[in-house]
């Protein structure tokens, strides 16, 4: 089957040629004609089988009749991440530029003005993040009463991020009468169960089971010991022996994400990180720099690694086992698509054994064991490491300790500069402290008592003792109240 015979315009069929594609996906075939009819859709298909242009198409067609008003987008699309937004609106500038919509991104860690103009000026399709969207809603800046055609894609991300009542925030925003869209790699029945409260006779599309993972790519896996510096020793001796054109580096945390790129970059290696943490500018160019083939490693959290879309992609490394095993399948992924072949490895200490298990039931096979590869003995690269490992420890430990505010220094000859009087500190105990068991003076240390005797000596004052404000009787004090005035 072609793309013409699904029942798109020429102008789409004119983009989708210009992008070098003839033939449709599983998904796309079955969904397109069903979008076309205005029907809503459930759909579910692993990653890589091009869910996003089975929307992102007809779509295209669908709001290439009418106009959109100011700050009343036309069309919504919900998506968990800034990466996969800025993928579909890619998709939307590919197909689309033989129509004449009109788009706007709303993503956190960008600023709002430039978005606001774009809403002031009516869109066609607007792409957003759920906590961008409702940013700009509560400002005032955002109607929803207009969408005709809502998206929500990755819809078990959502759930996985916790995006789930701001989902269904937005959704009591729109118009009851709307097409609504959800696609997504996986369905569990969480997210089976908001799809039912959110369509109406939906059209379900499922094409491969539900957890199945590409034929193209062959899994590997590499036991390591549980210490990090030894699993990052792994990971350097893979990378050497493999032969990556570029890859992705998964890790749980995102202090790990930091961590193993400093590493690998010490060790000579072009990587680069990428979190939730970095502002969207750096995260924009790293992006841009590994797909232009500056950095060839890229370590990176699931959430930032969900959406990115890089054509050739001949390596996955899982430098932490994913907790949940749903997350396997996301991450390898990003390899072996469209029929190209992928190498997807996963390094595993003794205490991951039990994800890995998971992961095995999930897929339906064994992972062998990655060949010729030893796990590291301590040696002086290791030791390195640790030693880098230990100075950032350190350093970052000493950066918040000055982060701290310090007590002012007091100058010479101020208030603050004086001693306390002795009946102060007597008098007036600090509130919950115990009763003192000795003399302020006893508990004075030796020094600063000689150093505090020679000076009374030197002034003539002998071991007199400190009255009132100074080393002296004020002069107000001794005069006679009788005698005044």
């Amino acid at each position: 089957m072609t793309f013409r015979e699904l029942g798109l315009s020429d102008e789409v069929l004119n983009a989708v040629a210009d992008a070098g594609y003839e033939h449709p996906t599983p998904i796309q075939e079955q969904a397109i004609p069903q979008v076309l009819m205005g029907r809503d859709i459930l759909g579910c298909a692993q990653t890589g089988t091009g869910k996003t242009a089975s929307f992102t198409l007809p779509m295209i067609d669908i709001l290439a009749q009418g106009r959109a008003r100011a700050r009343m987008p036309r069309s919504l699309i919900l998506t968990p991440t800034r990466e996969l937004a800025a993928q579909i609106s890619e998709n939307f500038e590919i197909y689309g530029k033989y129509n004449k919509l009109t788009m706007a991104l709303l993503i956190g860690g960008e600023n709002f003005g430039p978005q606001m103009e774009k809403l002031d000026r009516g869109v066609d399709v607007l792409i957003a993040t759920p906590g961008r969207l409702i940013d700009h809603f509560e400002r005032g800046g955002l109607l929803l009463t207009d969408v005709k055609i809502l998206v929500i894609d990755e819809a078990d991300r959502m759930l996985d991020m916790g995006f789930i009542p701001d989902v269904e925030r937005i959704v009591s925003f729109l118009p009851k009468i709307r097409q609504t869209l959800f696609f997504s790699a996986t369905f569990p029945p969480e997210v089976k169960r908001l799809s039912d409260s959110f369509l109406i006779n939906p059209k379900e599309i499922t094409v491969s089971p539900k957890v199945s993972t590409a034929e193209t790519v062959r899994h590997f896996l590499a036991p390591t010991r549980a210490k990090d510096f030894e699993k990052r020793e792994t990971l350097r001796r893979i990378l050497q022996a493999e032969e990556v054109k570029n890859a992705l580096i998964f890790c749980n945390r995102k202090r790990d994400v930091d961590i193993v790129a400093r590493s690998l970059k010490r060790h000579g290696f072009q990587a680069a990180p990428l979190h939730g943490d970095m502002a969207q500018a750096a995260r924009t160019e790293t992006l841009e720099a590994f797909k232009t083939g500056d950095i060839t490693y890229l370590v990176a959290t699931d959430v930032a690694g969900r959406g990115i879309d890089i054509a050739g992609l001949s390596h996955v490394f899982n430098f932490d086992v994913p907790f949940h095993a749903e997350d396997y399948i996301h991450r390898i992924g990003r390899t072996g698509r469209a029929g190209a072949a992928g190498r997807a490895i996963t390094l595993a200490t003794r205490a991951e054994s039990k994800y890995v298990a998971a992961i095995q039931k999930l897929i339906g096979k064994t992972i062998p064991p990655l060949e010729n590869v030893e796990a590291p003995a301590q040696s002086e690269d290791t030791e390195t490491d640790t030693q880098d490992a230990a100075a950032e420890a350190d350093t970052s430990g000493r950066s918040r300790s000055r982060s701290r505010r310090r007590p002012r220094k007091a100058k010479e000859g101020t208030a603050e500069a004086r001693p306390r009087s002795r009946s102060a500190s007597a008098d007036k105990p600090k509130r919950g402290s115990a009763p003192a068991s000795k003399p302020a003076a006893a508990r004075t240390k030796k020094a600063d008592t000689a150093k505090d005797t020679s000076r009374r000596k030197k002034s003539g004052r002998g071991d007199e003792p400190q009255v009132g404000l100074g080393d002296h009787v004020p002069a107000f004090l001794m005069r006679d109240p009788r005698k005044s005035g």
